[in-house]
């Protein structure tokens, strides 16, 4: 009760609670992209699976702190340059997600009638084929949400003393992420070109990652502003569009 009559606990809630819905983005994305992959029936459940992963491995990378804080640590050297725990975290996990982004753009731009199991609907080895690409697509969230959930975790370690908060702005976040994760994975989907330019925000987010492992720190805010700038005009792009789409045609 003590601390639910602090207003410096409530302001530390609020501002914990952004930071991990804005860290929260790549990750929705990043999902969003993945079970569009499925048929629509199976979206859903996909969202909630994976979103609900993020939201374990981020609690349980709370309720072990020290284990956490001790991945600081360097466990050898490379060019005299301190490689931790950390570092080969987010080194492994930025380039799975270059490796993956990568792959989707060229399945996207490239690739786009590849053969997938709704080309054969109705058959038994279609239902295996899509309930395998299911866990296949969970599995790789579960991995990239350990990644994103590692910086989360240390950033909020950083910013916040009482790990009660830490937990409440953890779980209220992955709440308002579940909310906003249908609509933009259905935005994305009924939009091509967002879906190749939100590719390409995860190449960005993967260099920074793997950037990040050696010790080069690119500041999240030029990512983040690179991506707003580059949604605002796609956005302008899309209504210019929808615009000329309306006119009646010339004769």
């Amino acid at each position: 009760m003590e601390l639910l009559a602090d207003p410096n606990v409530w302001i530390a809630f609020l501002m914990l609670s952004a930071l991990e819905i804005v860290l929260g983005v790549d990750n929705i994305i990043f999902i969003s992209i993945l079970v569009g992959r499925l048929p629509p029936e199976m979206r859903d459940k996909a969202r909630r699976l994976g979103l609900g992963f993020a939201m374990v491995s981020r609690l349980l990378l709370l309720f072990s702190l020290s284990w956490v804080m001790g991945l600081t640590a360097d466990l050898f050297n490379v060019f005299n340059q301190g490689i931790s725990g950390r570092d080969l975290v987010l080194l492994f996990g930025g380039l799975f997600l270059l490796y993956k982004a990568s792959h989707e753009i060229f399945v996207e731009v490239e690739a786009k009638d590849q053969a997938g199991p709704q080309d054969v609907a109705g058959t038994a080895a279609a239902a295996a084929a899509t309930n395998k690409l299911f866990w296949s697509i969970i599995g790789q969230i579960a991995v990239i949400d350990i990644v994103f959930s590692l910086d989360s975790v240390i950033t909020a370690v950083g910013m916040v003393d009482h790990i009660s908060v830490m937990v409440a702005a953890v779980i209220f976040s992955v709440l308002v992420m579940l909310v906003a994760a249908k609509p933009i994975g259905d935005f994305v989907d009924r939009h091509p070109s967002v879906k190749v330019l939100a590719l390409a925000f995860l190449v960005m987010v993967g260099m920074a990652l793997t950037a990040e492992a050696f010790e080069a720190d690119i500041p999240k805010g030029y990512i983040y502003a690179a991506m707003a700038f580059s949604l605002v005009v796609e956005g302008l792009n899309i209504r210019a569009r929808a615009k000329r789409k309306a006119l009646p045609p010339r004769i």
